[in-house]
């Protein structure tokens, strides 16, 4: 046996010797998810259930179980009024997030310029400036503007408020992609802006999924700066109908319990169905 062999052989890890966790992570993990997921199955069974059963027993099953709270809510137009809000503002949100996200990042990852420095450290604190510290001041900016009681009132400053965190996860993307690659594109008579959409694009699209679910979710949870922007009801997000739902219906818990699922429910699945792809990328925003 040579030596190279018998190195590979000390250096390579034996089989049956990975480390198990114990009961006691198990049992911690399991209390975890109890306490995060409690809450959200309350709230979808006791969408199920009639306001006397809540009342005689707050934590039982429904017996029997009603469909017609969630059925009422599904017929009504202030729910599906307040999804169409949501859906454009999380969607045009995220749009402008990504589309401004990525151009920055690609300057800030890709080109050495006076500021460069500072530029990314100003993104970098962005992330610990909460809107609410700035909702007064910002309200101030936005009927300056003429974008009160507007969906553009409330996109605007989410984009903003987005790109901090977009361009810190994609900026290791962007400079992961070696410098040769676009060389070769050079030589092959692509363009900055062609190399950019044909190259840059695809080999970034891992953290471009990524940061475009986490705006998505976020902003369709947003729930102070509608308040503080929006006062037409027709205009009001699915947080904001949630609120109004509620302060309209407060005598019926059950049909409040039912809205409130339908409107998170969006959220939850959309979230799941994408997780992977949320930690993928920043896996790959970590090893950049």
């Amino acid at each position: 046996m040579t030596a190279t062999a018998t190195a590979i052989r000390a250096v390579r890890p034996r089989r049956g010797t990975a480390h198990t966790a114990g009961p006691w992570v198990y049992l911690m993990a399991t209390i975890l998810v109890a306490i995060c997921i409690g809450p959200v199955l309350y709230v979808i069974i006791g969408g199920f259930r009639t306001n006397a059963q809540i009342t005689q027993d707050p934590s039982g099953w429904p017996s029997p179980w009603v469909l017609g709270n969630y059925g009422d809510v599904l017929a009504s137009g202030e729910f599906w009024l307040a999804m169409g809000n949501s859906t454009i503002s999380a969607g045009v949100t995220t749009i402008g997030t990504v589309v401004l996200g990525v151009m920055a990042s690609y300057v800030i990852a890709r080109y050495d310029f006076l500021g460069k420095g500072a530029m990314y450290s100003l993104f970098a604190a962005g992330l610990m400036f909460p809107a609410t510290v700035a909702i007064t001041p910002l309200y101030l900016l936005i009927r300056n503007l003429g974008l009160v009681n507007s969906l553009g009132g409330i996109i605007l400053p989410q984009i903003a408020f987005a790109l901090p965190t977009t361009i810190i996860i994609l900026v290791p993307f962007l400079r992961a992609i070696p410098k040769e690659l676009e060389e070769a594109a050079a030589i092959d008579g692509a363009s900055r802006l062609g190399f950019f959409w044909r190259m840059v694009i695809p080999l970034s699209l891992p953290g471009v999924i990524t940061v475009a679910i986490l705006c998505f979710v976020t902003t369709w949870n947003g729930y102070i700066l509608p308040l503080f922007i929006l006062s037409d009801q027709s205009l009001f997000t699915l947080p904001l109908g949630v609120q109004n739902f509620a302060s309209q219906y407060s005598v019926d818990t059950a049909r409040v319990l039912a809205y409130t699922s339908l409107s998170m429910i969006p959220a939850l699945v959309f979230f799941s169905l994408f997780e992977k792809r949320i930690v993928g990328g920043l896996t790959g925003a970590v090893k950049g």
